[in-house]
């Protein structure tokens, strides 16, 4: 990460570093100076809270693909916003995976305080194989199924 950075070009290289580095390599030293204590990781309907749930993202990416890599290959900003557009490689069970993907980011002196991600599921459903991903299903799947708290209606 460079040091020194501010504003825009800084939120730029902080995302980038986040992905590529934290998420892909799994630095978690690295992680407390990308991600703010209160991150929030929005991943359709699953949520992942502070350095925990960062650690906890990762460890999940990194066990689903070996040689896990992510190429921020293009990123839009403006303000405390970040949009990076991400290939992931890696293998699954000696299977090559290659997705595409985009994340936006929001800072805050200059650590990511959220996330929102998505990439084409199909493709992940394609390139792991229909079977292979029926074996995988149930770890990737539980966050998903763990019921959220209802919230009170006003």
């Amino acid at each position: 990460m460079a040091t020194g950075m501010t504003g825009v070009a800084g939120n730029r290289d902080v995302a980038r570093t986040a992905l590529e580095r934290v998420c892909a390599r799994g630095d978690m030293a690295l992680a407390p100076q990308c991600y703010a204590e209160d991150f929030v990781d929005h991943f359709g309907r699953v949520e992942y809270r502070g350095l925990e749930g960062v650690r906890r993202s990762t460890e999940l990416y990194r066990r689903l693909f070996d040689d896990l890599a992510f190429d921020v290959v293009d990123q839009v900003a403006e303000g405390d916003r970040v949009a990076s557009r991400w290939v992931l490689t890696g293998s699954n069970r000696g299977r090559p995976v290659r997705l595409w993907g985009i994340t936006i980011s929001r800072l805050r002196d200059g650590r990511i305080v959220e996330d929102w991600s998505a990439f084409d599921g199909f493709e992940l459903l394609r390139a792991l194989g229909l079977w292979r991903t029926f074996l995988i299903a149930p770890g990737f799947l539980r966050p998903l199924l763990k019921r959220r708290p209802s919230r009170a209606r006003r």
